[in-house]
């Protein structure tokens, strides 16, 4: 969940996410005053698709870390999930229960939810591969102490009594990293037949203990793909695209975890094949972003990736390595990256389908409704006054059903006095129109395109803000001019909202859930807000006046220096001359003009 700043306010998973997010607009439950003020705060969700609630909950950790959301409870340290950690580097290794990942030169696998299943998983791989637990300095201490209780229990080979040799050790080695590298097959299935020949011998003790121990392996080896042993910094770059966009995904990988992702819009692909596209994205991209990581992974070879590996290479200052994944885990990475990459692109396109939906979709029926063809541009009217104070007129401009706001115009009425709504309708479509004959006009004498003029195109249809009586003006105004425009009213209820539109003098109803009421009630709503709006800012012009404008010789800037230097009207009056004049603004003559104005 991000705020108006974009910031990350919350990080959370779920399996359905639509579920989730709405229960945090459902009326206020007990979720306490935190969740209710983060809730006012959200602007925008971002969220990431996973292969697993493994590794939705791995992802979840790491995103937590890495920014620290304000609304998610933090942990202080790093002891969350538990690995498995093999000591290869030592002669003898071990395997071990880790909370950390180091850079250590050991092997790490997970993490992994459960501690419990983890510990019941390695004391397995210890007693099947005979490995050893102690932290004896091997091969310095063989044979300087006994052998411990595991030896004599034949769960460990004993490797401290030099009963095995080190090439022999490595084969068990090598075989619990098969194991833990993802081949259960053999363990598993003895494990359940171990299982099941207890409980035929109604050893029920037993076959618990082995029903227990295949569960602790069945949640070991759920494999996720978050965080990565290698600790390597890398981005993994995947992309979709089809005849129109390309969108690339790239996730960040920072000391082995996936701390985020980012995705960018590619434009002019038509017609590139997706490796051009990936080729100008590498070279724009690491070509400004500050960090460049240790390895680039790409769903397949782009042109010249030699040279762009030299090339990052030097801006690094060390070696940069472009791959393309072909098997493992690495290839499970970049295909859940293109899964994102496609989730984008056609999250998009639904989004462009429904806007489209909204505008020319709309267009479309109203041009059914009305029975006409070719409707692109609407002009809708609306009148503002107070009392027959400032009157105002407003035209707003709709363009395919979309806001032309460049082509929107204000209108202060000059002939009419009072509260007229209808002779001030005359009067601003009478001088809209005759503006976008003269300006037509100018145009073609001077011989330039009538397009760049903003009042020559005429509108394909034109919207009233009322019903028989303001099309009836507009219609007037057009045949003074003699100019045939389709006029169209917007008639309102008792409510003042929109219930039909008037055609033709004959009342049309109109569906109020489909796209084309809503977008005649849009448009509505727009011209009658721009009317109020300048006739607001109409009113506070004449209503912020001082006494200070009515003295000779005082304008805006003068004002400014006075109020800026006396704080207030009475300090002004209480002043005097010899005080005025000492304002750089004020010279001597005016400051007596002001002296006497107050003292008269």
């Amino acid at each position: 969940m991000r705020d108006e700043n974009d910031t990350i306010m919350y990080v959370g998973k779920a399996i359905n996410l639509h579920n989730r997010v709405r229960s945090y607009f459902r009326a206020n439950i007990g979720r306490g005053p935190s969740i209710d003020q983060m809730v006012k705060q959200i602007a925008r969700f971002e969220y990431i698709v996973t292969d697993s609630e493994l590794e939705a909950l791995v992802l979840e950790n790491n995103l937590i870390k890495e920014n620290s959301p304000r609304y998610n409870t933090l942990l202080k340290d790093d002891k969350t999930y538990p690995y498995i950690k093999v000591t290869v580097s030592e002669d003898y290794p071990r395997v071990l229960f880790s909370r950390l990942m180091k850079k250590d030169k050991s092997r790490y696998f997970g993490p992994f939810t459960s501690a419990a299943a983890v510990k019941d998983t390695i004391e397995l791989i210890n007693k099947i591969y005979g490995l050893r637990t102690c932290n004896r300095v091997l091969p310095r201490d063989i044979g300087l102490e006994r052998p411990c209780l595991n030896y004599h229990m034949k769960q460990c080979c004993g490797p401290c009594t030099g009963a095995i040799s080190k090439e022999e050790y490595k084969k068990r080695i090598d075989g619990a990293l098969d194991f833990l590298n993802g081949n259960y097959g053999s363990i598993m299935k003895d494990l359940e037949q171990k299982m099941e020949n207890a409980s035929e011998e109604l050893d029920f003790e037993a076959a618990a203990k082995y029903r227990d121990l295949l569960n602790s392996v069945r949640v070991v080896a759920q494999k996720q793909k978050m965080t990565d042993s290698s600790m390597e910094d890398k981005d993994i770059v995947a992309i979709a695209s089809d005849d129109k966009d390309a969108v690339i995904q790239v996730f960040f990988v920072r000391d082995g975890r996936l701390i985020g992702r980012e995705h960018f819009y590619m434009t002019h692909v038509s017609e590139n094949p997706q490796a051009e596209i990936l080729l100008n994205f590498v070279k724009q991209f690491y070509a400004g972003t500050p960090f460049i990581p240790r390895e680039l992974m790409l769903p397949e070879a782009i042109e010249d990736m030699e040279i762009i590996e030299k090339w990052l290479s030097q801006r690094k200052g060390s070696r940069v390595y472009i791959t393309v994944p072909e098997r493992g885990q690495k290839e499970k990475l970049m295909e859940l990256a293109t899964q994102n990459a496609l989730l984008v692109l056609s999250k998009d396109k639904e989004r462009i389908k429904r806007e489209e939906g909204r505008t020319i979709g709309a267009v479309k029926e109203i041009e059914n409704l009305l029975g006409i063809k070719g409707l692109s541009r609407m002009e809708a009217y609306d009148i503002s006054n107070i009392s027959g104070f400032a009157n105002v007129g407003s035209m707003v401009v709709y363009e395919k059903g979309k806001p032309k706001k460049s082509d929107y115009r204000k209108f202060r009425i000059k002939s009419v006095a009072g509260p007229d709504d209808y002779a001030c309708m005359h009067e601003v479509l009478t001088r809209r129109l005759l503006h976008g004959i003269e300006e037509k006009h100018d145009l073609e004498v001077r011989d330039i395109d009538a397009q760049y003029g903003s009042f020559t195109r005429f509108p394909d249809l034109i919207l009233m803000d009322g019903g028989r009586g303001q099309v009836n003006i507009c219609l007037q105004v057009l045949e003074e001019l003699g100019i045939s425009i389709p006029v169209c009213g917007m008639v309102k209820d008792d409510n003042h909202r929109t219930r039909g539109l008037y055609y033709n003098n004959v009342e049309l109803p109109i569906d109020t859930r489909s796209e084309g009421f809503k977008l005649i009630t849009r448009i509505q709503d727009e011209a009658h807000r721009f009317a109020i709006e300048y006739h607001r800012s109409l009113r506070s012009k004449a209503q912020v006046k001082s006494s200070l404008d009515d003295i000779p010789g005082i304008g805006p800037s003068r004002r400014k220096a006075l109020m800026r230097n006396f704080k207030s009207i009475d300090d002004i009056k209480n002043a005097s001359v010899e005080d005025l004049s000492k304002i750089p603004e004020i010279p001597e003559n005016v400051a007596k003009q002001i002296y006497d104005f107050f003292h008269e």
